[in-house]
């Protein structure tokens, strides 16, 4: 690590509050890589939601104060820790953290490192595994996604939901993809040509059935809430609805009856659970992923690039909603 620098920037955590006032960017010492570990330096780091969520102590894990947020990202080997093969170093990789990544520099597990694929560049390496990861998990695990079948994509926008749609159509599979704003709804339409892109106002129920001749087979939902409310009335008989998250900020609850009278499945999807209940087919699902992005049978998208210095612009955009795909943070 001779050739390393002392110190790098990182946004460091050290209270928890609902407007970034305990985050700020700063000179920290560089991570030495530990045990199993190596120190990647960050050429790009993607951002979800979650990242938003632990500065304010609402993320389901919560990494003792302070640390730094971030859990994605890509960059190149430069030390590595005891009991790892030295030839890591120089690599170009791909990697999920559970915190760490908006900094520049960041320690990591070997075991962990993905090869970056060459089709991808530093941002779209940085940003698509979590979210083609959950559409993977979602589509082909859970609902087992059969060609021909119509797959309805709520926050098609969003970085999860836009993934969702591009892998939907690479299985072949039709799209009804739901968005908010004519802007969002056309930048969905101008990247992955969905079947039909609808507003996501409430109404939306009828649109689908009269699209899909009578309920989606498939329905993916992020929102929660009224979104959840009304998918159960356009859901095909023997249809899956896929439980992803709850950015709604509300929670619904499923009246049994309508579970039995239209003959669908109600499944939950967590990724990151599913690798660690099931080891062998998670790292099946991230190979299956990394295949296809490095084949270019999906298209990962990573249109807002922002330097770490404007981390803040950053979480307030996907604060309120105007990022199409993931935001990214480059040095």
């Amino acid at each position: 690590m001779t050739d390393l620098p002392a110190s790098m920037r990182a946004v460091m955590v050290r209270e928890l509050s609902p407007d970034l006032s305990g985050c700020a960017l700063e000179m920290v010492p560089v991570p030495v890589p530990g045990e199993g570990e190596v120190l990647v330096q960050v050429r790009a780091t993607g951002l979800g939601f979650p990242d938003l969520l632990m500065t304010r102590g609402e993320y389901q894990f919560k990494p003792p104060l302070p640390f730094t947020s971030g859990m994605e990202c890509s960059g190149t080997v430069v030390a590595v820790g005891p009991g790892v093969d030295e030839t890591l170093i120089g690599r170009d990789i791909a990697s999920g953290a559970r915190f760490g990544c908006m900094a520049d520099y960041v320690a990591l597990p070997a075991e962990h490192l993905r090869a970056k694929p060459a089709r991808l560049d530093w941002a779209e390496a940085a940003s698509y595994r979590s979210g083609y990861l959950t559409a993977y998990v979602a589509l082909v695990r859970r609902a087992q996604l059969q060609p021909g079948e119509w797959v309805l994509v709520h926050g098609a926008a969003g970085g999860v939901g836009l993934a969702c749609v591009d892998l939907a159509k690479a299985l072949g599979a039709r799209v009804v993809a739901t968005a908010s704003t004519p802007e969002k709804r056309q930048a969905i339409a101008d990247l992955y040509a969905p079947d039909a892109v609808i507003d996501s106002a409430p109404g939306f129920y009828q649109q689908v059935r009269d699209i899909t001749g009578g309920g989606a087979d498939v329905i993916f939902d992020p929102v929660g809430g009224d979104v959840f409310d009304e998918s159960v009335r356009c859901i095909a008989f023997d249809g899956r609805l896929l439980v992803i998250g709850f950015t709604s900020g509300r929670i619904a609850t499923l009246p049994s009856n309508m579970a039995m009278i239209k003959g669908f499945s109600l499944m939950g999807v967590r990724a990151g659970e599913y690798g660690r209940r099931f080891p062998e087919q998670g790292l099946e699902n991230q190979t299956a992923v990394d295949n296809m992005a490095a084949n270019g049978t999906i298209h990962p998208h990573a249109p807002t690039r922002l330097p770490l210095s404007n981390w803040t612009e950053a979480f307030q955009m996907m604060q309120e909603r105007k990022v199409v795909g993931r935001a990214v943070l480059l040095p």
